[in-house]
Parts: C-alpha cells; structure tokens; sequence
C-alpha cells in the first residue's frame, strides 16, 4: 500500500485537498489542492492501492493528468464521496449543456479506466529500447505511468477517431524486430506518428486493440478537438 496523509476533502464546485494531522487540525491554510469538478474523474481501485476501499481520483493539471490516491476505514464513507463527484458532475453538465438529455449527460460522468496493464513501448524512431510501462486508457487519453501508483504519467497519447487518420492493428513482432521480451505487437497509428507497444499475451493484446477500436469508432465531440490540437502542438 502507499504511504498516504491523512487529508481533508471539501466538494464544490472544486474538490478541495488540505492536509490534517493527527489530531484533525489543518496544517495549512491553503489548500494542496484545488480540483474542477468538470475535468476530474474518480474510480474504484481497491487492487492498485492495495486496499478495499481504495479511490483514484485524476484530473488537468497543466494540460497533464494527476493521480491522487485515498481510502477510508469505511467502504460506505468512500461510496458516499464517489456518489458526492458524480452528483456535482452532473448538476454542472445540466448547467453546461442544457440541451443534452440526462443519457447523453451521464457518459460523461465519473467512469472506470476502459483498459489498465503493462505493456512495452519504445521510442518515436522505433530503434530505441523498449520498456515496460502501466498503462491506463481514461477514453481518449492514454497514459503510461513507470510505477501504477505514480502520481504524474511519464506520457500520454491522444487516441482520436478514425475519421481523423487514427487505427489500430495487431502484430507479432519476432527476432531482432521485437527488442523486448514480449512479442504481441500493437501499432496505433496517428495522424503524426506510429506508436508501437508490445503485450505480453495474445489476450492482453486483443484486449487493447478492442478497447482502442471502440475509443476510434467514436466520433470527436468539439472540447475533444481542442484537446488533439494541444497534444499536437506540445509535441
């Protein structure tokens, strides 16, 4: 389990973290941190943090994503938190979007990672060495953490549509052309580069590649077309 302080946490319209001591008495006056509501997301991860009431909460820092991890004594007091995210999302979504229907409103609420696992990836070129890296497929972002539990990922990929230059393909990959220990290859193609990744069972690749071809098979909303252009342009 990771070391964790013991917080306080205040929701919003932001989700607020402070620091407590032991005797619940704030130890700063200002926030750790301040988080919107509208780009954060919240799911259950009891194996990662090893603990059964275990919650990750992610969300923009900077245009890179941010993982925070918290658990309770009490399973009921983390529901309760989640239940808590999920409603202040919502009300927010009515306000932002008031012609959606309250369907369409709830696809954009707290959801589970479509896909986590390691996987080895190499570098842009192709010829650099591969590593393995946790991976975590949050819809159309694609992060990969050195450890599961690292606060900031190590990179992320934008996964966009296929009426945007974007596909997927399994491969093996044998001999001198494999350069890791795995061989169930992955290719993403994007409209700038080829990402490859290698799994390490032909399951765990099938797996990818349906969670990818679903993300692809989507249409772009506008806000995600802003998010591509960014990743474009920090690269």
């Amino acid at each position: 389990m990771p070391h964790c302080s013991p917080l306080t946490l205040t929701l919003g319209s932001t989700l607020l973290l402070s620091s407590v001591s032991n005797t619940g008495i704030s130890l700063a006056k200002e926030p750790k941190a301040s988080i919107r509501v509208d780009n954060m997301n919240a799911t259950f991860q009891p194996a990662k943090i090893g603990n059964p009431n275990g919650l990750q909460i992610t969300y923009l820092k900077d245009n890179s994503t941010r993982n925070i991890f918290v658990y309770h004594e009490e399973g009921k007091e983390i529901v309760d938190w989640l239940n808590a995210f999920r409603s202040v999302q919502f009300y927010y979504l009515q306000v932002a979007f008031p012609g959606a229907s309250d369907n369409e409103l709830k696809l954009k609420l707290t959801r589970n990672f479509l896909k986590e696992g390691y996987m080895e990836k190499t570098g842009p070129k192709q010829t650099e060495g591969f590593k393995k890296r946790w991976f975590s497929l949050d819809h159309r972002r694609l992060m990969y953490f050195k450890d599961p539990l690292d606060a900031y990922a190590k990179g992320e990929v934008f996964i966009g549509s296929k009426d945007n230059g974007y596909s997927v393909s399994a491969n093996v990959l044998l001999g001198p052309q494999r350069g890791g220990s795995w061989e169930f290859g992955i290719t993403i193609v994007t409209p700038e580069r080829n990402f490859l990744f290698i799994c390490e069972t032909e399951m765990e690749q099938q797996e990818w590649v349906v969670a990818f071809t679903r993300v692809m098979e989507q249409p772009m909303s506008p806000q995600e077309y802003t998010v591509a252009a960014y990743f474009k342009h920090r690269r």
